[in-house]
């Protein structure tokens, strides 16, 4: 699914970067402790944003893990207990337990809570994607799921993805069940039965390879500005951001944020890792944390940029080994749960910009 385009890496810099981080035990002791002081949510919320990370329900049983969560970060994203698979796993019949999990840990711990996803293509219950729907059927499911899970959330997340992947790579609709059976009116629909659920949640269309400019970005961003025009309700644009090192850093992140801020929508980076071909060695890593610090910059540059969440926080649980074999490494702290260099730059930019 990533980008299959390729840039040569300059990695002086990156190297330069890793070899600043490295610090003495004494040094080290210190640095912990200040760590311990100011987690990187806090450090987010001293510039007006959330820094928060997606979990999904199994790994709550892991309490290192769990605790770390809860510990440095001020915002979470149910990886999968949102989803309608897990949500509507029969027509008409609800069960919001594992939603209802995470989102109870967050309240406990006194992290936000954004919700993930009301409509995608993948992961849907069988009894909706084999059914052979009429128009007016379809738009009756989607219009009642949505109204249910809003309402059971209502006051108790900010904001959702409403619709998930919904373009193709050259900007075409992408022919998912909606929108093969209903037609591109569905995006719309789906946008103003959210907000009828919950008129105060923040509303998102969210997406892979749209961080740097291209065809895909190019028609969100139409997308966006019509349904602005038509007076749909839709606050903001999700960036996932599954990046790849060999794939090339997409250098125009900042301005391309910044033209979806200029359309009046809030822009949020809502999936964020970094992926390395393993073996990993000190060399990726100090252009991984590279890329984590630019990324965090390109949002904090762009005042509407309203948040970062990472899909997970610890390779112990990632999902990158098990989609793209041979690949990994892929977030701030490793399988012990020990930060990486991508996590002193994430709180470098963080820190400087709030200072």
């Amino acid at each position: 699914m990533r980008r299959t385009r390729t840039r040569a890496a300059t990695l002086a810099a990156a190297t330069a970067l890793l070899a600043g981080l490295a610090v003495a035990p004494a040094a080290h002791a210190v640095t912990a402790h200040h760590h311990a002081e100011t987690t990187l949510g806090q450090l987010a919320e001293r510039t007006g944003r959330y820094f928060g990370s997606a979990v999904d329900n199994p790994e709550l049983t892991d309490t290192d893990y769990a605790n770390l969560l809860g510990k440095e970060f001020d915002a979470t994203t149910p990886g999968n207990g949102m989803k309608w698979y897990a949500t509507e796993p029969q027509r008409g019949v609800f069960d919001f337990t594992a939603g209802d999990e995470i989102v109870n840990y967050a309240r406990a711990k006194g992290l936000k809570v954004r919700g993930h996803t009301l409509l995608w293509h993948s992961q849907l219950p069988s009894w909706l994607s084999s059914g052979a729907w009429t128009a007016d059927e379809l738009r009756s499911i989607l219009k009642n799921h949505i109204t249910q899970v809003v309402k059971h959330y209502k006051g108790k997340v900010f904001a959702w993805d409403v619709a998930n992947e919904i373009t193709n790579e050259d900007g075409t609709y992408r022919e998912n069940i909606f929108y093969k059976t209903i037609g591109p009116s569905y995006i719309a629909d789906a946008l103003r039965w959210a907000h009828a659920a919950d008129p105060k949640a923040k509303l998102y269309l969210n997406d892979y390879n749209v961080e740097g400019t291209g065809a895909k970005s190019d028609a969100y961003y139409t997308l966006i500005k019509q349904l602005k025009a038509d007076r749909v309700p839709i606050d903001g644009f999700g960036m996932q951001a599954h990046l790849a090192l060999q794939y090339g850093f997409p250098y125009q992140m900042r301005q391309n944020i910044q033209r979806f801020a200029d359309l009046g929508v809030d822009v949020a980076i809502t999936e964020l890792d970094i992926r390395v071909i393993l073996p990993s060695d000190a060399t990726k890593l100090a252009q991984q944390a590279d890329w984590y610090g630019r990324v965090t910059n390109a949002c904090l540059a762009v005042r509407r940029c309203v948040g970062i969440t990472v899909w997970g926080y610890s390779d112990r649980h990632s999902w990158i080994p098990s989609v793209f074999p041979g690949e990994g490494a892929a977030l701030p702290w490793d399988e012990n749960l020990v930060h990486k260099p991508a996590y002193d730059a994430i709180r470098n930019a963080l820190t400087a910009a709030g200072s």
